[in-house]
């Protein structure tokens, strides 16, 4: 029996402390004082000549071992919030529907212009504007995927690896629309996109979104680069083409002597990429309402079943201690000014018969 309690208590006592700590452990044997307001107390004691004379007050009671009480939290309190109480950062696995995600944006110049590729006026909306309004949707529509965020222009820039803290991802999504630079090496971009996926050893779905309004040509060697990680690291991926308005499409066919990557670096790109053996799928925009249209074909097509890991950080607990220790001094206070004394009142001393007939006769 007593090894079954023993068992019990060390389980409890492990699920607690996986849960809950303190910045100063050895502050707790401060905690030995909560038993001083059952020993002592700062109130005034009163002397009575027979507790039987007094007659039986359950309210007085009740409000002594309340006052006794406070007490002993008020110590309690303040030893917690001094040690530094607080709940330990936690992980849950929940069930959802997402996928990993790397989100590749185009930080070229030429994301600054509109879609009638010119300054924006007016109302108008530039591309990377627009890009950042809806993806910023799309992600608020997907609470449960890993998110990481890439961007390229005259080389590649690593902004934000998988993460499922979408604060983080929103952030980076808002810093899309500032100027941008000159050049697009969609190449090295993609490369960095996939490398997030190599130490991704989680059974999702995973996926890259390519966000761009063009391409260049892609350096052999990184085009062998790129078919190496898909062969090591499967993923599926969606290119977002902003087409300007009169440029040449990804999915047009140029007349015979035209069709070469230099002068149709997006097409090419196109057929590079359906060339890499993985789930692709493009999509060409031309306006705002375009995006948002192959937006929400991707949010429908990357809904599969996932498991993930919700975090919750740490909570420090200190304020809140020290805040139930207020509260009981303050109780304990009030207590003490709302103390009166007890009030003697001497009993008329008799006169005895013999002295009154000897006070009668003198008189």
């Amino acid at each position: 029996m007593n090894g079954v309690n023993t068992g019990w208590i060390a389980t409890a006592w492990e699920s607690a402390s996986s849960h809950w700590g303190v910045d100063h452990p050895a502050a707790l044997a401060l905690m030995l004082l909560a038993v001083l307001p059952w020993i002592a107390t700062p109130f005034r004691r009163g002397g009575v000549p027979a507790v039987t004379l007094i007659p039986p007050d359950r309210l007085s009671r009740a409000i002594g071992a309340l006052l006794r009480l406070s007490g002993m939290v008020a110590i309690l309190a303040l030893v917690l919030g001094s040690a530094g109480l607080h709940r330990r950062e936690q992980s849950y696995e929940r069930e959802g529907t997402g996928a990993h995600l790397v989100l590749l944006l185009d930080r070229s110049s030429s994301m600054d212009n509109s879609f009638a590729d010119r300054a924006p006026t007016g109302d108008q909306e530039s591309k990377s504007a627009a890009a950042k309004r809806l993806l910023s949707d799309f992600v608020a529509r997907r609470p449960h995927d890993r998110i990481a965020v890439a961007a390229f222009s005259t080389s590649p820039m690593p902004v934000l690896p998988l993460t499922d803290h979408h604060a983080v991802v929103d952030a980076a999504i808002a810093a899309i629309d500032q100027p941008g630079l000159a050049f697009t090496d969609v190449g090295r971009g993609l490369a960095l996109a996939f490398s997030y996926f190599d130490e991704d050893t989680d059974e999702s779905s995973r996926a890259v979104l390519l966000v761009s309004d063009g391409a260049a040509l892609i350096d052999r060697r990184v085009q062998e680069a790129l078919r190496d990680a898909v062969v090591r690291t499967p993923v599926h991926l969606y290119w977002l083409f902003l087409r300007s308005r009169g440029s040449k499409g990804i999915f047009e066919v140029p007349p015979p002597g035209e069709d070469t990557p230099q002068a149709n670096p997006e097409r090419h790109l196109h057929l590079f990429l359906q060339s890499l053996g993985i789930p692709y799928r493009a999509f060409e925009a031309t306006s705002p309402e375009a995006v948002g249209q192959a937006i929400a074909e991707i949010d429908r097509q990357e809904t599969r079943p996932i498991r993930y890991v919700e975090r919750v950080p740490r909570r420090d607990l200190a304020r809140p201690a020290f805040a139930v220790a207020t509260l009981s001094i303050g109780l304990l206070i009030l207590a003490k000014l709302a103390e009166r004394h007890l009030v003697t009142v001497r009993a008329p001393r008799l006169r005895s018969p013999e002295r009154s007939e000897e006070l009668r006769r003198a008189a």
